[in-house]
């Protein structure tokens, strides 16, 4: 089986050492300016960067994940409108019930029917009059033990619908304070970026590149795809024919297709498109899913990366996976050990 040995399917990036000699006879290069003091090397700044994209990443995730509460909350207020509408027709109904009957009783001339009985001569009429009064309490009794349950009901939905009110607006909140941590988190590694010269980018995504491609390796150098070989599902399949025809489609954070994904916007759709809803966030699919062991993973399962679970990726074999990097990135294929793993999980288990 060929193992995926650096990201992108290449075998990594050659590059002049710093301070190389110059062939013989060619005009020796320019000094390297000599850094300010207190600058910072690019290898720094990429690993700033880095670290605030992550940090974007895990407020992407509670940013997806109260959105999907706020969907949840909303949807419960709605059915519970629902009820209360049925309700209050309900109660509607019952009272017209009541209405009609007290109406009876005043054509009556207002006579309960038990003194009409207590008058009555003809033994065969009391009897028969006797039965049917039993009957008409009993209605009575159950219209108005309905109509006490039904208002007792409208009660609770209105303790239920404030409940779910409460928890919609501290979601709301929730949302909002993600959305600012993302937008600031990204503005500034972005700031970064934008310092640089166009030389300092490209040495920039060479280092990213190198420092996966060395992740990579060590991770391959552990044995950890030693006995790695499961076969895919059908589903699993569809999965990764989905994932992988995303690539070259920007990151963007909250995005879950078709022009654009986060990575676990990226993996949530390909299952869906496989036939299978899982949770939307990375987090959510670290805990709701099942847990398989590294060396059974298969192509289809989710990786999990990091100790706060703030990236997902669809493993696709041969120590490959795809995945949304992060903002200024597009879907992509890389290693599968490019990163720290904490657990692999199965959608179709």
């Amino acid at each position: 089986m060929a193992i995926l040995t650096a990201p992108g399917l290449a075998a990594g990036i050659a590059h002049a050492a710093p301070g190389a000699p110059a062939a013989p006879g060619a005009p020796a290069a320019p000094a390297a300016p000599a850094p300010e003091p207190g600058a910072k090397s690019l290898e720094q700044v990429r690993k700033e960067i880095e670290d605030l994209y992550r940090q974007a990443g895990a407020a992407t995730d509670a940013y997806n994940l109260a959105e999907a509460e706020v969907k949840a909350q909303s949807e419960k207020i709605v059915a519970i409108a629902n009820l209360v509408v049925a309700g209050q027709e309900r109660i509607t109904a019952l009272k017209s019930r009541a209405g009609a009957a007290a109406r009876a009783q005043y054509r009556s001339g207002g006579l309960p029917a038990g003194a009409k009985l207590a008058l009555s001569e003809d033994p065969g009429q009391f009897l028969d009059g006797a039965g049917r009064l039993r009957q008409g309490e009993k209605a009575a009794s159950d219209l108005l033990t309905e109509l006490d349950r039904t208002q007792n009901d409208l009660k609770r939905y209105a303790q239920d619908a404030s409940a779910h009110w409460a928890t919609l607006e501290a979601n709301r909140v929730k949302q909002e304070d993600a959305k600012n941590q993302i937008e600031q988190k990204i503005k500034t590694a972005e700031e970064l970026e934008n310092k640089l010269e166009a030389e300092e980018k490209a040495r920039l995504i060479q280092l990213e590149q190198e420092a996966q491609y060395k992740a990579q390796t060590a991770w391959l150098s552990t044995g950890a795809m030693k006995d790695v070989n499961g076969a895919a599902t059908e589903a699993g399949k569809r999965a990764v024919q989905y994932a992988t025809a995303q690539m070259g489609k920007p990151y963007v954070w909250g995005a879950e297709g078709p022009k654009a994904f986060d990575c676990s916007g990226l993996t949530s759709q390909a299952w869906l498109a496989a036939g299978r809803t899982i949770p939307r966030t990375s987090q959510e699919q670290l805990r709701l899913l099942p847990k398989v062991a590294l060396k059974d993973m298969r192509p289809g399962d989710l990786i999990i990366y990091f100790d706060d679970a703030s990236h997902v990726a669809m493993y696709v074999g041969d120590g490959a996976m795809v995945h949304a990097p992060r903002p200024g990135r597009n879907v992509t294929m890389a290693g599968a050990g490019s990163m720290p793993i904490k657990a692999v999980v199965r959608p179709d288990a």
